[in-house]
């Protein structure tokens, strides 16, 4: 009988320890689960801030971006001047296929502060017609051949810093034809440019030049000349895009200001006959 008892209690002890081992076991095992919520949740945000979140226009891009020279992909909805565009900035998630279920808008008042202005890193060109300044030679075929290089493309920019008009100066490169350009890095748009004869180097204090070397940009701005293509067709013997802004900089071209009127144009305005109703008012007096 008493060995009986002992049994019955040995086992009730038995069943309360086990009892407790699945309590504890259930308790670590939920604790893990937590632990690995939060664990996913942060690395889920991290990678929307760093990868997922659109950059609406370069007032968004920090100092910490440009300090750690971060790669933005979108696609180019206008072209201003040849060595400058707008960029719609399309982050990793919802743009691209498989998983595209967002779109670009198209419209300009859709668009309005929904772009980055990017000025392409390392390259000048010609420079188009701006505050009652004349056109340089080419600037048109310059910016042609820029619009038909990345209008409606993708492309990739690794961002360096914002000009003194507020566009956000990038290394561009092309989006590569076959493999992903999350992990193969295209051509590079200024080096294209230089090769194709559009634009020179860019070699003032700061300049940049991505992956590549001022060298490289160099020799391919100088095959150019000797192939005579693009600005070079008619010779070298013309003004670069640099010397153009230093001389309106300094004001000593020709034009810069607007023209003296010439005395004999002065004498005929002021011996112009004077309109009708004057005449008949004078005539009255």
């Amino acid at each position: 009988m008493a060995a009986t008892k002992r049994t019955d209690s040995d086992a009730g002890k038995s069943s309360s320890e086990s009892s407790s081992g699945a309590g504890h076991h259930s308790s670590a095992h939920f604790l893990r689960g937590v632990g690995f919520g939060a664990i996913s949740a942060v690395f889920i945000a991290v990678f929307y801030v760093k990868f997922g979140r659109r950059v609406n226009n370069g007032d968004h891009i920090t100092a910490r971006m440009f300090n750690k020279k971060r790669w933005i992909k979108g696609v180019v909805t206008s072209v201003g001047d040849s060595d400058n565009f707008r960029l719609f900035h399309t982050p990793a998630f919802g743009w691209c296929w498989p998983f595209k279920f967002k779109r670009i808008p198209n419209s300009v008042r859709d668009l309005k502060d929904q772009t980055i202005h990017i000025r392409i890193a390392g390259v000048d060109a010609p420079e188009a017609a701006h505050f009652g300044r004349p056109a340089q030679p080419f600037a048109a075929e310059s910016l042609a051949w820029t619009k038909n290089k990345i209008l409606g493309k993708k492309v990739y920019c690794q961002v360096y810093h914002r000009d003194q008009y507020s566009r956000i100066v990038a290394y561009v490169t092309l989006s590569p034809r076959l493999l992903p350009g999350s992990l193969f890095t295209g051509k590079s748009l200024a080096l294209e440019m230089l090769k194709a004869g559009w634009g020179t180097t860019y070699t003032q204090s700061g300049a940049q030049y991505g992956a590549l070397s001022k060298e490289i940009y160099l020799a391919a701005e100088a095959e150019a000349k000797v192939a005579k293509r693009g600005m070079w067709q008619k010779g070298t013997k013309i003004e670069t895009p640099g010397e153009y802004k230093r001389r309106y900089a300094q004001g000593t071209l020709r034009g810069d200001a607007p023209e003296p009127v010439p005395p004999s144009a002065t004498r005929a305005l002021k011996s112009k006959p004077i309109g009708l109703l004057r005449r008949i008012w004078s005539k009255g007096k």
